[in-house]
């Protein structure tokens, strides 16, 4: 039997709006104050079958150093794309405000790396 279950997934921001609408945009998730959030300091995003990812403000955030370790990235999320979507999507995404990081080393690596406007890295990953 678990102990627990999981619940929302949570990033530090300096702008928890900003962000969410970001993620919002590319997972096509409705944003939220949530039960706990007044719009500036917690903001969620709720998806299907209930799943949320919440965006917290955090005073001095300092974004991941990718690849770097100085500022490392923590943890990062990815994100499915069917293969054939994969330049559209990465169209998309810098539209949005994101930064490519890395690329798929011209299709030899089945993903993408890229920051979010705060500076998170996430992958487009071909499926």
């Amino acid at each position: 039997m678990a102990i627990a279950a999981l619940g929302v997934t949570v990033l530090d921001c300096p702008n928890p709006r900003a962000l969410a609408e970001f993620y919002g945009a590319v997972l096509d998730w409705r944003v939220s104050d949530g039960e706990f959030g007044d719009g500036e300091s917690w903001v969620e995003l709720h998806g299907p079958d209930g799943r949320r990812l919440a965006f917290q403000k955090s005073e001095g955030y300092q974004p991941p150093r990718w690849p770097g370790t100085e500022h490392g990235q923590q943890f990062h999320l990815d994100f499915d794309v069917p293969r054939d979507r994969l330049d559209e999507a990465e169209r998309q995404v810098l539209a949005l405000g994101a930064r490519l990081l890395q690329g798929d080393g011209n299709g030899k690596r089945g993903w993408r790396v890229y920051a979010d406007p705060a500076g998170h890295p996430f992958c487009l990953c071909a499926v």
